[in-house]
C-alpha cells in the first residue's frame, strides 16, 4: 500500500517552492548519512527510545551512524520535515541498508528474529 502525498499537480506554483525547499537541509543530512553507512539511527535527547535503539546495535558489536535533532523542547519543525519525508511518526527512525525499518522495538524485533543478520547481510 502505497502512502498518501499530495503530489506537486495540486500545490499552488507559489508556494512549491516553498513546500520543497521545507527545512530541506535536514532531509539531505539524512539522506547522505543513509547513502555512506549501513545502519543510521536518527533520534533526539531526551527520548529513551534512541538510546533503547543504540544498545541493540551496539550489544551486537553494530557500527552505525547516530544523528541527533533536538529534544522534547526544541527542533520539533526540523524534525517533523523528516516525519513528513519518511512518513515514520515517531523516533528513533532506523536505516538499514538504506531501507526505514521503523524505531527501537522494530529494531528489536528484527534482531531477535534474525531478519537484522540477513538484511546486513550476515554481518551480525
Amino acid at each position: 500500500m502505497g502512502r498518501s502525498i499530495l503530489d506537486e499537480a495540486h500545490t499552488h506554483p507559489a508556494i512549491r517552492e516553498i513546500v520543497a525547499g521545507n527545512h530541506a537541509d535536514i532531509v539531505r543530512e539524512v539522506q547522505a548519512a543513509v547513502s555512506a553507512n549501513d545502519i543510521v539511527v536518527v533520534g533526539m535527547g531526551q527520548n529513551p527510545f534512541p538510546k533503547k535503539a543504540r544498545k541493540v546495535l551496539e550489544g551486537q558489536g553494530l557500527q552505525f551512524k547516530y544523528l541527533e535533532y533536538g529534544t522534547y523542547l526544541s527542533g520539533w519543525r526540523r524534525r517533523n520535515a523528516l516525519k513528513m519525508w519518511t512518513g515514520w511518526p515517531t523516533f528513533p527512525m532506523i536505516f538499514v541498508k538504506g531501507v526505514l525499518v521503523g524505531g527501537a522495538n522494530d529494531l528489536e524485533k528484527l534482531s531477535h528474529s534474525g531478519e537484522l543478520a540477513r538484511l546486513l547481510g550476515g554481518k551480525v
